[in-house]
């Protein structure tokens, strides 16, 4: 297809019938939801809603009465909880880019600050803002940041291991995205909602709101493709009569109530179109019946030996140069740059390099395999390892695989493997200096392309 797939996990009849990770993606690690987080946050709210704690009708004001602006606007002032769940709130713009700069970090404070210009309820706006709010009015409520409320209501009893959220400044869950878990939460996750709310004999989520969250309630893009089939509480409709969460860059969770399937997808591609178009076309189609048989024969076999051999392509080049021996061992000076970067030595040996790094007084070592991945100790830590400028990105541990370009060009990939993304650092060689050039998968949404600036260093 040409797209980048890292998982996939298919259950149909409550059963694992497909399941395959593209190496150097793994089973146990978590991976970036992006905005299908969104989802997981609905669910908070409709639990909220079980327990008689909150309506979807409560006016959003009434929550935050000491956040308030000196002047309460009729709009602000109808925004019911119900138009945050349906991105009905009113705006104009999403609001997440307006609230995450504010200078005292209490982005509560600055989303009741904005301006509402229409009426809200009267016009769909895809926007995260909203979806802060929910988790700030979970919090509120519950006295828990949403994580925390969720973790005995949902994450525990479904088995979910090592999930994180990202937080704003005030520690408040971001709701939006920034939720990170396993491919197989994602699953059980759908199950739930298949099984209208049931886990193991015990109610975990209402059925009522659950059919109250994955039908339409409003009318959402003006196509008719999978984004113009209405939207729920956090949930898409789809154009195949199911529904679904979904996060930027191809993470899914997609629940088929008529063929009793759910199927959770993580990946990185630009064309979440295209990536969904494959499982219309050739995963739905191949759901024939209501059959509960244990799948078998030849085929699946067959299917379960490829799924198990899954492993994301490389751009292989040479692996050797007679300037690996040369910079054995050698160490280079950064000159003056926006990172705080020191310096770097490299050790060649057999079929990898090490990289190691003096970032702002921190040492770091990066492994990286001569035309193979290596995983091994890579991570990578908040703002480290020449972060992009205004982007915080939780750790993650790094795969990282690396060719010669030439005789005199280092090129390395680094695949964030708990955060979607990758990045490609080009080593330079000329005399006693080298160059470092940057090129991140997510420069492609910029104007100017690769924000970082190429470094400068020199051999002592």
């Amino acid at each position: 297809s040409g797209l980048e797939f890292h998982s996939i996990m298919v259950n149909r009849n409550g059963k694992t019938i497909l399941e395959g990770w593209w190496h150097p993606f793994r089973k146990e690690y978590v991976h970036a939801l992006y905005s299908l987080s969104k989802s997981f946050t609905s669910t908070a709210i409709g639990m909220l809603y079980d327990e008689g704690r909150l309506s979807v009708q409560n006016r959003v004001i009434s929550f935050f009465p000491d956040k308030l602006p000196a002047s309460v606007s009729d709009n602000l002032a109808s925004m019911r909880i119900y138009d945050l769940l349906t991105m009905h709130t009113g705006h104009e713009e999403d609001t997440m880019g307006r609230i995450w700069p504010s200078p005292d970090g209490d982005w509560v404070k600055a989303f009741l600050s904005l301006e509402v210009p229409r009426k809200p309820g009267t016009h769909f706006l895809y926007n995260t803002g909203a979806t802060y709010m929910l988790s700030a009015i979970v919090q509120k409520l519950s006295g828990q940041k949403l994580i925390d409320f969720l973790r005995p209501r949902l994450f525990e009893p479904l088995g979910f291991k090592g999930f994180d959220w990202e937080e704003d400044p005030r520690g408040i869950n971001v709701g939006g995205y920034g939720l990170r878990v396993r491919t197989q939460d994602i699953l059980h996750f759908g199950q739930l909602y298949l099984q209208k709310g049931q886990w193991k004999g015990k109610q975990l989520l209402s059925a009522d709101w659950i059919e109250e969250a994955t039908s339409k309630q409003v009318d959402s893009q003006d196509n008719d493709g999978d984004w113009g089939q209405g939207y729920g509480y956090q949930f898409w409709r789809c154009k195949p009569g199911c529904y679904r969460g979904d996060g930027a860059h191809g993470q899914y969770c997609i629940v088929v109530p008529d063929k009793n399937a759910v199927i959770a997808i993580t990946s990185e591609t630009r064309d979440m179109g295209a990536s969904m178009q494959l499982v219309w076309d050739h995963i739905l189609p191949a759901m024939k019946g209501a059959d509960e048989k244990p799948v078998e024969g030849a085929s699946y076999a067959k299917l379960r030996q490829i799924s198990a051999q899954l492993s994301l392509p490389i751009d292989a080049g040479p692996a050797e140069s007679p300037l690996a021996s040369q910079l054995n061992g050698k160490t280079f000076f950064f000159k003056d740059n926006p990172f705080k970067a020191e310096k770097a030595s490299f050790t060649f040996q057999a079929d990898e390099c090490e990289v190691v790094f003096v970032e702002n007084g921190k040492q770091i070592r990066l492994k990286s395999g001569l035309n193979r991945w290596i995983t091994a100790d890579n991570k990578k830590e908040g703002n480290t390892l020449f972060s992009i400028p205004g982007r915080t990105p939780m750790p993650t541990k790094i795969s990282s695989y690396c060719h010669w370009e030439g005789e005199n060009a280092l090129v390395m990939k680094l695949k964030y493997v708990e955060n979607v993304h990758h990045d490609i650092f080009t080593f330079t060689f000329a005399d006693q200096e080298m160059k470092l050039s940057f090129d991140n998968s997510l420069s492609y949404r910029s104007e100017q392309g690769e924000e970082r600036p190429d470094l400068w260093a020199e051999m002592r």
